[in-house]
């Protein structure tokens, strides 16, 4: 930040004025420091990392999805938040409705480890795991602070309220 007035920290680093001493360090959560208080959605367990909660974070959320063997979540959607989603293990399915063809059609993406799925804003979907002997985790990174969840009874678009 060239020109910007610079400050000595305790230490004697000079540092730009407009960094406070809470940017100017790395926080780590461990997973015993994962919190379970944030929005949940039948079938699934979502854990809060990253968040402003956590480590005082003000636009990313992050944390982890654990889906029980031979279980389906609720049918949800993550309201104006985008949702990037990373396969840790088991074989997730995401579930949506397909309504770009001449019928509306329930698709299904059948993921491995190592596998990304991304989740537009306000998309109806399910996470389903048909692994009948290991539960399936993935880790979710969102675009809004907070994780987002309104619970829906369908896929079908009718109970979401863009706002």
């Amino acid at each position: 930040m060239p020109g910007q007035p610079l400050i000595r920290t305790p230490s004697g680093v000079l540092v730009p004025a407009g960094i406070d001493p809470f940017h100017r360090t790395l926080h780590h959560v461990a997973p015993s420091g994962l919190l379970g208080r944030t929005g949940q959605t039948s079938g699934m367990t979502r854990l809060e990392a990253v968040s402003g909660k956590t480590v005082g974070s003000s636009g990313l959320w992050m944390g982890e999805t654990h889906v029980a063997a031979s279980t389906a979540s609720g049918n949800h959607h993550h309201e104006a938040s985008e949702t990037a989603i990373y396969v840790v293990s088991g074989h997730p399915a995401f579930v949506f409705l397909d309504v770009e063809g001449d019928e509306p059609v329930e698709h299904r993406i059948e993921t491995s480890p190592g596998d990304y799925v991304f989740v537009p804003p306000f998309v109806p979907h399910r996470e389903e795991n048909p692994d009948p002997g290991a539960e399936a985790v993935v880790v979710i990174a969102r675009t809004t602070q907070e994780a987002i969840v309104v619970n829906l009874d369908g896929l079908d678009w009718s109970e979401v309220e863009i706002r």
